[in-house]
């Protein structure tokens, strides 16, 4: 079977969309998206709330038909080969379906069956998963005791369960608490360095900084830009928190200078600087002005900033 290349790379590797279109009706949920995913890498999926993310995943998933575009999963077509699809891919969807009478184990197992892993190895392998996502305590708890951070991570397990060489989450770090967020970051690298095509959409901007190796920036339905992590634009501005001792004299100094700022936070005052230049010659004013400066450092990381940037449009 041949495949036409899409964005330059084989399609027979990771996830490749070209053009994908998806109504519902009158509402245009993707208007033209284009993406890759390449296989040992992170790809974080990046927009606002409704421009098409989920719309898009589902595609991927073989649970949407779109009405146009390329698509390709592990070099397989969601739309003709469903089947071959589901065998490589692993799906976390935001909210999802669990059974509440099964226990944790039982859970895990069911999906070992259903993606016919052979008997023998259906427990050993919800064992290994669920110590990998910490709830080896909970093995025989029924589901319905576990908290939106624990089905969570028995989501994710439940993802991996057949050993994909595709995974795409959907919001994955959506209820987990900071230790969770941090295990989850290792975890997908450690899918990455096993050669797993990993695609991740959060809100979550900092976490992703963490852990992807390239960004596609969609909105309004359509891909905007795509980077890798390491050659992000730069920015015209960004946000930079100042701290000092007195926020009282920050602030006069900061009205006095005609500089717009945020109200007084217990962490600072935030403001919008271009330059690492214009952020020198504030600290010189300030402190010229008698303000005793604490810090001066970037509000968010580059991705978000990037993404500010992107979206001001908005504002």
């Amino acid at each position: 079977m041949s495949y036409v290349r899409i964005n330059g790379m084989d399609p027979g590797q990771g996830i490749t969309a070209a053009g994908v279109r998806r109504s519902f009706g009158p509402v245009e949920a993707v208007r033209d998206i284009d993406l890759s995913a390449p296989p040992g890498q992170v790809t974080a999926l990046v927009g606002p709330n409704g421009s098409g993310k989920t719309t898009l995943f589902l595609v991927l998933a073989t649970l949407l038909v779109p009405d146009a575009g390329v698509v390709r999963v592990a070099g397989h077509d969601p739309l003709t080969e469903p089947d071959q699809v589901r065998a490589n891919l692993g799906w976390s969807p935001d909210v999802f379906g669990v059974y509440d009478n099964l226990t944790v184990r039982e859970y895990i197992e069911f999906f070992a069956t259903a993606y016919r892993l052979p008997v023998g190895d259906r427990r050993s392998r919800a064992d290994e998963l669920l110590d990998l996502v910490h709830l080896d305590t909970f093995r025989e708890s029924p589901v319905h005791v576990l908290s939106r951070g624990q089905k969570q991570r028995l989501g994710l397990a439940r993802a991996l369960v057949h050993r994909p060489r595709v995974l795409v989450l959907d919001e994955p770090a959506s209820g987990l608490d900071p230790r969770s967020r941090v295990d989850l970051r290792e975890l997908l690298r450690a899918q990455a360095a096993d050669g797993v095509a990993v695609l991740v959409s959060s809100h979550v901007l900092a976490d992703l900084e963490e852990v992807a190796d390239r960004v596609v920036f969609i909105e309004g339905g359509r891909t905007v830009a795509e980077h890798s992590l390491s050659a992000l634009p730069q920015t015209s501005t960004r946000p930079w928190r100042v701290h000092a001792t007195d926020d009282t004299a920050l602030v006069l100094s900061l009205d006095a200078m005609g500089m717009a700022h945020s109200a007084p936070t217990p962490t600072g005052v935030e403001v919008s600087l271009g330059s690492d230049e214009e952020v020198a010659d504030l600290i010189v004013a300030l402190v010229r002005a008698g303000v005793r400066v604490v810090s001066v450092a970037p509000s968010g990381g580059d991705l978000e900033a990037a993404y500010l940037e992107l979206t001001k449009e908005r504002r």
